[in-house]
């Protein structure tokens, strides 16, 4: 692939609140540099509420225009795509599967409802049945199963297993899942994460996995984005990032996944991504996590740290400046 598969270029996304007179800008994303390219891989955007994820996920699919920058794919702007055919190219998978469907249609009427959109039937010379029932067999499902049923008479992992084959009915080339796990119990959410692995090696499937669980992001990521208000601050291979982080927040994030084998340690309450921290709102120009980063200098509060290539990993911290030649 000569072009990356995904790039996003200075994207930044601004809402702003308030009333007529007074009106506050707030940056849900900003200046958000990355790149998905090369063999399939789940590239994972993870950070607490309030983070941005989201947000760069609507962006991804084309829900909201970005203020500033561009995302191409393919090497192409997104916008300039006509929808049926980034449709076609990129599929969404939501959080909750209860509102995916509505309860008073049967669920397959999603599934006829794309083929006749897209006309995915024509093209394939296949009769829409056999379509769908090869979309349900890749997520151990069958048409048997589905047909003439409605959304209450399947558990939430069924439902959002259905999710999932509606969104490859029209063969995508990428997957955007927005927290598709964390609505499920703990077994549901190893059989999602596991059939995402082998959506990704059987269909050569990119995924874009967005979750506040570091847990999760461990088990199924090749790639890791970690999100402070907006700003991406640590990106590289899952394990670097992980297991040996360079940005002070991402060690605080590590610090404070639960440990079953040590006392319970103060800490932001990361597994339940409720938290959000609010003291880096008074920060507007420097490194959003300077207010509480051990390590913080003057610079950390003034200006925002560029992105610093750090042994194969991309770090936003004033800290590693001396590996642009500038010194310390």
């Amino acid at each position: 692939m000569s072009e990356p598969l995904l790039k996003l270029d200075g994207v930044t996304q601004i809402f702003q609140v308030g009333t007529l007179l007074s009106k506050v800008k707030i940056y849900a994303v900003r200046d958000v540099n990355l790149e998905v390219g090369g063999n399939p891989v789940i590239f994972t955007l993870v950070g607490e509420s309030g983070s941005g994820k989201t947000t760069l996920a609507n962006i991804l699919l084309r829900v909201i225009v970005p203020t500033e920058g561009s995302v191409y794919f393919l090497g192409k702007n997104i916008r300039h795509y006509r929808k049926p055919e980034f449709i076609r190219l990129v599929q969404p998978v939501f959080q909750n599967p209860y509102e995916t469907f509505n309860p008073l249609k049967k669920v397959e009427t999603y599934f006829h409802l794309a083929i006749r959109k897209l006309q995915i039937a024509r093209d394939n010379g296949c009769t829409a049945e056999s379509i769908i029932d090869k979309a349900l067999n890749s997520v151990a499902l069958s048409w048997e199963e589905v047909r003439g049923k409605y959304l209450h008479e399947f558990s939430g992992g069924q439902l959002q297993r259905l999710s999932i084959a509606r969104a490859l009915m029209v063969n995508p080339v990428l997957l955007v899942a927005d927290e598709p796990v964390s609505m499920l119990d703990a077994s549901l959410r190893i059989f999602v994460l596991n059939l995402l692995r082998k959506l990704k090696e059987e269909r050569q499937l990119y995924v874009i996995y967005i979750t506040h669980d570091l847990a999760t992001a461990y088990y199924i990521s090749d790639y890791i984005a970690v999100m402070l208000r907006g700003s991406v601050v640590e990106t590289g291979p899952a394990e670097k990032v992980l297991l040996d982080p360079l940005h002070p927040y991402t060690v605080l994030l590590r610090e404070s996944v639960p440990n079953p084998y040590e006392e319970a340690k103060e800490a932001v309450s990361w597994a339940g991504g409720e938290q959000v921290l609010e003291i880096e709102e008074y920060i507007e120009e420097g490194c959003k996590f300077a207010l509480r980063c051990a390590h913080a200098k003057a610079i950390c509060k003034q200006k925002m740290p560029p992105d610093i290539p750090v042994d194969g990993v991309v770090v936003k911290c004033w800290l590693y400046e001396r590996t642009l030649g500038k010194g310390v």
